[in-house]
């Protein structure tokens, strides 16, 4: 099977990667760079901070392998960014949106994204 580089979100964040198998509706696909950082807390109950449990949310990491379905893959074709210099820019760019927010599901989620990114590398 010819390898297919494709963009895909999984839970909030959206990533870079190959395709390396599918399976009925669904793609295997393994993160080569981050395009969009996941965001902090509750999916369910999206910017909601009281009454909800406020996850931390990392990154995949690079290489890790997600199925996804294949209605969610769209085609990339441009030069891939490497994973840590794609990772710094995702956080910044989310710790950015965060900060503009000044409420506390932002002041919360910066909190947590400082936590996360303690487990990354880079810092």
């Amino acid at each position: 099977m010819e390898q297919q580089i494709k963009v895909a979100p999984y839970k909030s964040g959206r990533y870079i990667g190959k395709v390396l198998d599918n399976k009925n509706d669904r793609s295997l696909f393994e993160v080569l760079s981050v395009l969009k950082h996941p965001n902090q807390g509750d999916l369910h109950h999206p910017k909601q901070v009281e009454g909800v449990y406020f996850h931390e949310r990392k990154a995949l990491a690079y290489r890790e392998k997600v199925w996804i379905p294949n209605q969610l893959l769209q085609p990339y074709d441009r030069e891939i960014p490497p994973y840590e210099e794609s990772l710094k820019e995702a956080v910044n760019a989310l710790r950015d949106e965060l900060e503009k927010m000044n409420n506390d599901y932002g002041k919360k989620s910066l909190e947590t994204l400082a936590k996360v990114v303690e487990n990354y590398s880079f810092e």
